[in-house]
């Protein structure tokens, strides 16, 4: 297939989505922490990369020899201290709660690990800042682990909008009206933030990708009467920019009916990117995502797919674990390095503040 619509369109795009690992960059992996999602995302993603793990550790051992068996990693560490030890081990994907992040991160920065940490990367911007100080200072690559921003939906409008396929983005929406089960984490549902702080991150982070920092931001949030967390799970944000574009997003937790949704749409001054995030529609195993191009630039004929090849869970994981390695062995900078995803934090506590005082807050830089 060929021409308007057919592969011919597409390649330059799959070309800039490719998340395929060079050989030359892969280092030793040691995985810190072995639940739910190490199980069916982290691994079965850096498996599907080429990437060698040697080891895991996690406080429940019976929990952490049952992820590696299944996953055949060879090596189930005692210790943290056991992982920081370990000479063949150059990178430590953390995947812990955000409370638990930082003295892991503060013990293998010293030990000169680099690492691959959980999203919230801290739990306030001081302990977020002091840990990017202090890798810099160490020499010790940090990054955070927003895949977000690599999902192929999400990945092929970034790369539309790079094209110039839809002229000057103007806006960019986000609609997500699910149910969660947060059963699933339980730590969740005493927790005094939820969907700002452990899901919409997701999206304020990949927005930031596509148009950068917002100027302002507001936010309301709210929850269902009789709903298991104690925090918000519905929320409707709006972000501002210095170059006049918009986001808006509106996402619920407690769809009570089974109609779900979850989309998302890029407007740009010459055409439009709209999609859907497959995942959403039955966590985690899901469905893929779709991608839709109209263009006046391109031009295009109609509304045009593109072909979805994978998945938010496993595949883009493996998006910023090989963006750190790429770091490791080059030098340029992960997309989602400690450094940048300050930014990320100060605009959810920006919503938080938003809230909290029932106005627009300028976001901090």
């Amino acid at each position: 297939m060929s021409g308007v619509g057919g592969l011919d369109l597409w390649r330059p795009v799959a070309e800039a989505v490719d998340l395929a690992v060079p050989v030359e960059h892969r280092r030793p992996i040691a995985i810190v922490g072995a639940g739910a999602i190490v199980d069916v995302a982290h691994l079965p993603a850096y498996r599907s990369a080429g990437l060698e793990v040697v080891g895991i550790f996690d406080i429940d051992q019976e929990r952490a020899h049952e992820v590696a068996g299944r996953h055949d990693v060879p090596r189930v560490y005692a210790s943290l201290d056991e992982v920081l030890a370990d000479d063949r081990v150059e990178v430590i994907d953390v995947a812990v709660v955000a409370t638990a992040q930082p003295a892991i991160v503060r013990a293998a920065v010293a030990a000169g690990k680099h690492l691959l940490c959980q999203k919230p990367f801290a739990p306030d911007i001081a302990t977020a800042e002091e840990l990017r100080d202090l890798a810099e200072a160490a020499g010790v690559r940090v990054a955070v682990n927003q895949q977000l921003r690599y999902d192929e939906g999400v990945a092929v409008a970034r790369a539309v909008a790079g094209l110039g396929w839809i002229g000057e983005p103007t806006a960019l929406t986000v609609h997500v009206d699910i149910a969660t089960d947060f059963g699933a984490w339980p730590w969740l549902l005493v927790s005094d933030r939820l969907e700002i702080a452990y899901h919409s991150i997701h999206y304020l982070d990949a927005i930031r990708s596509i148009l950068g920092d917002p100027t302002t931001a507001y936010c309301v949030a709210g929850r269902r009467p009789g709903q298991a967390p104690a925090a918000e799970t519905r929320t409707m944000s709006t972000l501002r920019f210095a170059s006049g574009a918009s986001a808006g997003l509106h996402v619920n937790h407690e769809n009570l009916g089974g109609d779900l949704r979850a989309e998302f749409r890029l407007d740009g001054s010459e055409g439009s990117v709209r999609g859907t995030f497959g995942m959403l529609y039955d966590y985690p195993h899901g469905r893929p995502d779709t991608v839709e191009l109209f263009s006046r630039v391109v031009p295009t004929d109609g509304w045009v797919p593109y072909p979805v090849t994978g998945r938010w869970i496993p595949d883009a994981f493996a998006g910023p674990m090989g963006s750190l390695l790429r770091w490791i062995a080059t030098g340029e900078p992960a997309p989602t390095a400690a450094a940048d995803n300050v930014a990320t934090l100060r605009l959810v506590e920006a919503l938080y503040a938003s809230v909290a005082g029932g106005v627009a807050v300028e976001v901090g830089r």
